[in-house]
């Protein structure tokens, strides 16, 4: 049998402790029935096993439970490899071994569907997925916005700033102020940094309107925008590295 799909499968480092050969050799045929690239290394003593899995790394041990010297609980207690499956014929270890944080726990005779899905746990563990890169948004270069009942656009050049104002978001040109349909976060996101900034939690400015900055209260700033109201909006201390970095002071 082999694994679904046309994924590569990683090539797994498996150690196999049991005391008994003939359990050792039919989980390495059930291995090889997978379908999956298994190198697989065995210990018939726990003694051996912690010395190989002091000397090698492995990605997953597959381990008994009744053995003698110490069980397999022991060896775990003792050991602490990272991916262990138990299995065993008996059914009463499963809470404990899971407690342990066993990645699974299989009954003798094990069935290929069932070590299938063990695999694919080990694979999780082992050997995760990168994560996504979240899709790219492309920065506007006119931005649409709302008056009276149409939607305008608007070139980035004549935004002074934008306001998040209770739920609706303003941005203000010259003289005129108009609701855009975006968050102020959204639209952060999509507005070319630089010249636009985000200085504050309510507001972004565009830095090429500032005409004047000044010194506010705890460390903070006031910028006063080229607008025909001569509008001041604050930058809360946060933001006051990012704002000093892009004009340089």
């Amino acid at each position: 049998m082999t694994t679904s799909g046309s994924v590569a499968l990683p090539m797994l480092k498996a150690l196999i402790v049991d005391d008994e050969e003939p359990a050792i050799t039919e989980l390495k045929y059930r291995l090889s029935e997978t379908g999956w690239p298994v190198q697989v290394t065995s210990a018939l003593t726990t003694r051996e096993a912690l010395r190989l899995l002091r000397q090698r790394e492995f990605d997953v041990v597959f381990l008994d439970i009744q053995m003698p010297e110490m069980n397999g609980i022991e060896l775990l207690q003792q050991s602490r490899p990272p991916v262990v499956v138990f299995v065993t014929a008996y059914e009463e270890y499963a809470i404990q071994a899971f407690e342990l944080r066993a990645v699974d726990y299989l009954l003798k005779p094990v069935r290929v569907e069932r070590l299938l899905e063990t695999l694919e746990r080990v694979r999780t563990l082992r050997f995760p997925a990168p994560r996504a890169e979240p899709p790219r948004v492309p920065p506007l270069d006119r931005l649409p916005v709302e008056q009276a009942g149409r939607t305008r656009l608007i070139d980035l050049a004549e935004i002074r700033f934008a306001e998040a104002n209770d739920e609706v978001v303003l941005v203000k040109t010259y003289d005129q102020s108009y609701a855009v349909r975006y968050t102020l976060s959204e639209l952060e996101g999509r507005l070319p940094n630089p010249p636009f900034l985000r200085v504050h939690r309510s507001y972004i400015a565009n830095l090429k309107r500032v005409v004047e900055i000044r010194p506010y209260f705890n460390g903070s700033y006031l910028l006063k925008l080229d607008d025909k109201q001569q509008s001041e909006i604050a930058v809360s201390r946060s933001h006051v590295r990012s704002l000093r970095s892009l004009l340089g002071l």
